[in-house]
């Protein structure tokens, strides 16, 4: 079985130990064994950033766009390949998995472009005979730390923007899913980036993760993941000064109004709660419905649920593959047990499945007659489980939407320009959808939420240089 080790100062470097990347769709395909690193090799690694920051941070916009244009360039060749392999690691079905991996492509070059549209202002002083700039640099070594459930957009949307305005990296990904970000940093190790430049360290958040985020030669830290170990970085960080962003969870709502066109809110209920197993953030795991369409809305998910083929990511005509692993198999199956004892109602699905190959098979399920109080409508489920609950008014829906420690994603469904326009702007998330489903956003445009599924500034797009920069005021006087 081969042997995949982190890359430390343009080395590849065996770790501590190595850990098994298991297919969820067939416990018995290894995908390959790979690197643990400990708190040294983590150590290592930071001060190898450190050292290539010089160099790196004072290169040209040509230079930062030529690698990050290659990344991308040979992701998008390869697209077949790695969406393959993604598949494998991860779940997502062989579509989804090649889409995903277009997506990095897309966002390579995005920020290939971008680095070289770093600008900044030349302005007058108040003074007399005084010039001022203001323009943006790098922060130094940021540590990045990507989930699971994206094994290569997220990775790529932290690790290009990092690159292109000059920062050092030390990258951590999910210990679930290592085999799609090992394929990023080989292809980064083939590009003109200085050694040391960029860093890839796989292994355990107790040891990876820890390490960085209470390092003093780590700037800043990006990460997305749970809301526990956000909150604990989110911490940690402000309490030495490192900048820190972070991506949490979500309890995102769809609103399905009275007048909504029934195949469009049926499409985007569908999408959003079910594909990808349900394991987005941005997933609309509450269903919010008003009373005369209720029904009929129900009915026909459960109709279009029961069409929808579970089965191995890998195999032709599957609309939904395995859930990741056997402890989030565990976690869906116990949040469904939870909403039927607090008298909800499964209208179908919930249960395990057995296939032709051995993996983590679980078929969605539709659970009605849910209150928000409810435990299913608090909590993130991240499973292809989603309730419904009923509203008697537009006014009651918005209330029941906004009724969370959430607000990363929310949509509603609608013909009335009225009601969109208000959702739009009084719907409490970072990110809004009208007849479209809640999860599914462009490659250039900012991600982000509030309240609790989000710290710092946005993710994607131009606004990424909030983050990854620091802005810098310099005076002149002239003569």
């Amino acid at each position: 079985m081969n042997t995949f080790n982190n890359l430390i100062n343009g080395e590849w470097v065996a770790g501590a130990g190595t850990l098994p990347n298991i297919n969820p769709s067939d416990t018995t395909d290894v995908i390959g064994h790979y690197a643990q690193a400990d708190e040294a090799q983590t150590e290592a690694a930071i001060a190898a950033a450190r050292a290539a920051f010089p160099a790196w941070s004072q290169s040209t916009p040509q230079q930062r766009f030529d690698v990050l244009d290659a990344v991308g360039t040979e992701i998008l060749a390869r697209k077949d390949e790695l969406g393959r392999m993604l598949s494998r690691e991860e779940g997502k079905t062989l579509p989804e998995g090649i889409g995903e991996t277009v997506r990095a492509a897309m966002i390579f070059k995005f920020f290939a472009g971008e680095a070289l549209r770093v600008g900044g202002e030349v302005m007058a002083s108040v003074r007399p005979g005084v010039g001022v700039e203001v323009f943006r640099q790098a922060l130094g070594v940021v540590g990045l730390i990507a989930p699971w459930n994206f094994p290569i957009a997220i990775p790529a949307w932290k690790i290009a923007p990092a690159l292109a305005f000059g920062n050092c990296v030390v990258f951590k990904p999910a210990e679930l899913v290592p085999a799609s970000s090992w394929a990023i940093a080989e292809i980064i190790s083939r590009t003109a980036l200085p050694r040391g430049a960029f860093n890839l360290v796989m292994g355990p958040g107790s040891k990876v993760g820890n390490t960085m985020v209470n390092s003093p030669g780590i700037d800043a830290i990006s990460f997305t993941g749970s809301v526990a170990t956000g909150r604990r970085i989110v911490a940690t960080c402000a309490a030495r000064g490192a900048k820190v962003q972070c991506e949490m969870g979500g309890k995102n709502p769809l609103v399905v109004l009275d007048d909504a066109d029934l195949g469009v809110a049926l499409n985007a209920a569908v999408q959003s709660a079910y594909f990808s197993t349900g394991q987005r953030c941005t997933a609309s795991s509450r269903i919010i419905v008003t009373d005369d369409i209720h029904d009929r809305f129900v009915a026909a998910v459960a109709t279009k649920l029961a069409t929808l083929k579970v089965d191995h990511a890998l195999k032709a005509g599957t609309d939904i593959g395995p859930v990741v692993d056997d402890r989030q198999l565990a976690q869906n199956l116990k949040y469904v047990e939870i909403a039927r004892h607090e008298g909800g109602r499964v209208v179908c699905g919930g249960e395990v499945v057995q296939r032709e190959t051995t993996g983590f098979f679980q078929l969605p399920a539709l659970i009605t007659d849910t209150t928000p109080a409810m435990t299913i409508n608090r909590e993130e489920v991240f499973g292809p489980v989603a309730s419904v609950i009923r509203a008697r008014s537009y006014d009651e829906a918005l209330a029941m939407a906004n009724d969370t420690e959430f607000g990363l994603s929310s949509g509603i469904c609608t013909t009335s320009l009225k009601y969109a326009t208000h959702f739009k702007q009084h719907a409490q998330a970072g990110m809004v959808m009208v007849n479209l489903p809640t999860a599914g956003v462009d490659y250039h445009v900012p991600f982000g939420g509030r309240k609790g599924s989000s710290y710092g500034p946005r993710e994607q797009g131009t606004y990424a240089r909030e983050f990854y920069t620091t802005v810098k005021t310099a005076y002149t006087a002239a003569g």
